[in-house]
C-alpha cells in the first residue's frame, strides 16, 4: 500500500539576520492599486503626524539644535532596534506563529464540502497584529497575549524585521488599508500601520477593487476573494501572502501516473501521483509522533515539511501535543536518495474565523473591543475572513493566502417583526400564559402583494452608501 502524504505546512527554515535588515529605511515593495486617496479631503499626507514606537510618542525635532546626548525616546528606539534584531526575538516570534497555527488547526473542523484545511498562520498573525496597533487597554493586552503571550518587547518593530527577511525569500507579502468614503481614522494609527506593516490607505470604491488587489498581490493565484462588501464597513485591514518555489530536485512529468490515495482503512481516491525512485530529501521516523517526517527542499531557503502518521489519519489534537516544529526540523538528517510518491493537487480553503478565534479566547474582539487607537466612538470587528490555496506539481509549489479584518461601527441590535410569529403574553412572576397565539397576517383586510412589487424603486440602491456624517 502506498503511504499517503498529508501536507501540513510550509516550514520557514531560516530566520537569521540578513543584509537587507541592516538598511533601516529598506523599501518594501507593495503591489500598486489604483490611486490611493487621503483619509480626509484636504488632509496632507506629505508631513506625517508624530508616530509611535510601542505606544511611546516620538516627535520630530529637525528644527531643534543638535545635541550630543541622546534623548530618552532615542534610547528607547535604539533599544527596540537591538531587541528586534535579536535571534532570540525572532525565534520567539517564530514559535508564536507556529503556536497560533496549531491552535487554529485544532479548532477548524473539516466538512464534506471542505475536507482539507489550508491556512497561513503568517497571514492571520499579520492581520491580528495590525489590528492590535489600533487596540487599547484590555483589548490590546488580549491580542498581544494570543499573538505572543506577551513575551516579545517592541513586538511590532520585531515582526517588521521578520517580514523584511521573508520578503528576501520566495515569499511576497502585501498589505493595504481600505477606508469607507467619509470615515476618518486617527492619523497615528495610519502612520504606524504604514511604518510597521507598509499598509497604505485607500478609499473603498467597489468589491472589484478589493478582489483585484488580492488577485494582483497573489500573482493571479487567488481570485474572487470576497463575495460581497458588508454595508456597515468602515475600515478593512487586508493582507496577502504569496509563495512560489521550485523543487531543489524536480519530478519528471513522464513518470507521473494514476495512483491511489488512502482516505482511511476502507476508502481511497484516484490521484495523479508524481514518482521518483531517487529523490533527494531528508527523511526521519519519529517514534514519539508515530509518524514519518520528510523535508522537501526548494531552491531557496524554503522547504515543505510533511508529517505522515503511521495510522493513516491525521489527528491534529494528538499530534500537536507532541509536536515542536523547530525541534523536529533540527533533528532531520542529511538529504539522501529516497523512493517517493507525491500526489499532485490544487486545493482552496476559505473560512470566516470569528467562531474559531472566539474559541481561542478572542471573543471580546467581536463583542465589545476597545479600538480607540483607530477612531473615536464604539467600533467592533465584524469579520475576519481568511482564504488560502496551494498547488503542488512536478516543478514545485505555489501557495497564496489573504486575510481581511472588517471593522464597523458598533450599533444596537436590529429586530424587525415583519413575518409570521408566535406570541405569549406572560405573567413574569408565575409564568402563567395569559394569552398566546400565532400571527400570520396583522392586517387581514389589506390587499396581498407580490414580494417583487414592494420596494422596487429602491433596488438600485448602493450596497455601500457614502457616509455624510461619519459618527
Amino acid at each position: 500500500m502506498d503511504l499517503c502524504l498529508t501536507l501540513l505546512l510550509i516550514c520557514l527554515c531560516s530566520l537569521g539576520t540578513t543584509n537587507a535588515e541592516v538598511a533601516e529605511d529598506h523599501s518594501i515593495p507593495l503591489i500598486s492599486l489604483n490611486t490611493s486617496q487621503p483619509i480626509e479631503e484636504g488632509e496632507s499626507q506629505g508631513t506625517p503626524e508624530p508616530t509611535t514606537l510601542n505606544k511611546t510618542t516620538v516627535t520630530a525635532t529637525s528644527d531643534l539644535p543638535t545635541a550630543n546626548k541622546t534623548s530618552p525616546d532615542e534610547e528607547k528606539g535604539d533599544s527596540c532596534q537591538a531587541i528586534s534584531r535579536s535571534p532570540d526575538t525572532k525565534q520567539t516570534i517564530t514559535a508564536a506563529i507556529q503556536r497560533l497555527g496549531m491552535q487554529l488547526l485544532q479548532n477548524l473542523e473539516t466538512t464534506p464540502e471542505q475536507p482539507n484545511v489550508i491556512i497561513s498562520p503568517l497571514s492571520i498573525s499579520l492581520a491580528l497584529s495590525q489590528l492590535a496597533l489600533g487596540a487599547k487597554n484590555e483589548t490590546e493586552e488580549l491580542l498581544m497575549y494570543h499573538l505572543h503571550e506577551n513575551s516579545v518587547p517592541c513586538y511590532h518593530e520585531s515582526l517588521r524585521h521578520v517580514l523584511m527577511q521573508l520578503r528576501n525569500s520566495d515569499v511576497q507579502i502585501a498589505t493595504r488599508m481600505f477606508l469607507r468614503q467619509g470615515f476618518k481614522g486617527k492619523q497615528e494609527f495610519v502612520n504606524e500601520s504604514l511604518r510597521y506593516y507598509d499598509s497604505e490607505p485607500a478609499i473603498v470604491e467597489s468589491l472589484q477593487q478589493i478582489n483585484e488587489w488580492v488577485e494582483n498581490a497573489t500573482e493571479g493565484k487567488m481570485m474572487d476573494f470576497l463575495s460581497f462588501l458588508p454595508p456597515n464597513l468602515l475600515l478593512m485591514l487586508i493582507n496577502a501572502v504569496y509563495f512560489k518555489g521550485e523543487w531543489k530536485a524536480r519530478f519528471d512529468p513522464n513518470f507521473t501516473s494514476k495512483g491511489v490515495f488512502y482516505l482511511d482503512d476502507l476508502h481511497l481516491v484516484d490521484v495523479d501521483m508524481m514518482d521518483d525512485t531517487k529523490h533527494q530529501l531528508s527523511l526521519l521516523m519519529d517514534s514519539e509522533l508515530e509518524a514519518q517526517v520528510a523535508r522537501f527542499p526548494f531552491t531557496k531557503d524554503m522547504s515543505l515539511l510533511v508529517i505522515m502518521p503511521e495510522s493513516g489519519r491525521v489527528n491534529v489534537s494528538l499530534l500537536s501535543s507532541h509536536l515542536n516544529i523547530s525541534n523536529l526540523y533540527e533533528r532531520l538528517p542529511k538529504e539522501r536518495a529516497v523512493q517517493v510518491k507525491v500526489p499532485k493537487f490544487k486545493l482552496e480553503y476559505s473560512q470566516e474565523l470569528q467562531e474559531v478565534l472566539t474559541k481561542l479566547g478572542l471573543g471580546e474582539v467581536f463583542l465589545n473591543p476597545n479600538l480607540g487607537g483607530i477612531a473615536d466612538g464604539p467600533l467592533l470587528v465584524s469579520s475576519v475572513m481568511h482564504k488560502s490555496g496551494m498547488e503542488i506539481n512536478e516543478d514545485g509549489a505555489r501557495a497564496a493566502a489573504a486575510t481581511t479584518t472588517i471593522i464597523s461601527r458598533a450599533s444596537n441590535p436590529i429586530f424587525h417583526l415583519s413575518q409570521p410569529f408566535f406570541f405569549v403574553l406572560m405573567d413574569d412572576v408565575t409564568h402563567i400564559p395569559i394569552f398566546m397565539g400565532v400571527i400570520n397576517n396583522p392586517n387581514p383586510g389589506a390587499p396581498v402583494l407580490q414580494r417583487g412589487d414592494v420596494g422596487s424603486k429602491d433596488k438600485k440602491q448602493s450596497i455601500l452608501p457614502k457616509l455624510t456624517h461619519p459618527d
